[in-house]
């Protein structure tokens, strides 16, 4: 089977309104990530790729399903046939459910994006991958935030962080896309 007939599924992770309760919340970035993320949404329904959600769930705070922010972001308007789900750690396949209902589907290629760019994002990539899945990484259609570094006490920027996750993913672990980069394929 090639590439193009591979039966392809988009993860959304955790594109929750539990993120914007944290203190490391920046607005900054977040209209050109939520345009990249809803063009890579329509690109993948108008292409026939299942398209799948995560959330992310913890015992207390703003991840808490009992704080009531663990809802999808309210740019993102799942069709019926798009499920949801739900997982406790930082890789949306080994304990939610979803790798066994991706066999299932006969899923052979994730496309990753959500937010947070270097963690759920790249954890499920780096087991995707692990798994036997062909795995796209779609690096603009992801948010991160500044970050402090522990040794050095400097913050990183998410384009920096961006930057690292592209170069320890890349040919290794997955490919790494642009939005556009589908677009044009077109």
């Amino acid at each position: 089977m090639n590439n193009a007939t591979k039966k392809t599924a988009l993860l959304v992770i955790d594109v929750q309104d539990s993120f914007p309760q944290r203190e490391y919340w920046s607005p900054a970035d977040f209209p050109a990530y939520a345009s990249k993320q809803t063009r890579l949404i329509e690109h993948a329904r108008n292409n026939g790729w299942q398209v799948v959600y995560v959330l992310h769930n913890e015992t207390a705070g703003a991840f808490s399903p009992e704080s009531g922010f663990v809802r999808l972001m309210s740019f993102i308007e799942p069709k019926e046939n798009e499920p949801t789900f739900n997982k406790h750690v930082h890789n949306a396949l080994t304990e939610s459910g979803l790798n066994e209902w991706l066999q299932e589907q006969s899923i052979e290629k994730l496309v990753i994006s959500g937010i947070r760019t270097e963690q759920c994002c790249e954890t499920t990539t780096r087991i995707g991958s692990d798994m036997g899945y062909e795995v796209d990484y779609v690096l603009d259609a992801t948010l991160t935030f500044p970050m402090e570094n522990p040794i050095t006490g400097e913050t990183v920027s998410p384009d920096a962080i961006k930057a690292h996750t592209a170069m320890v993913l890349a040919g290794r672990f997955a490919t790494i896309k642009n939005v556009a980069d589908y677009e044009q394929a077109e």
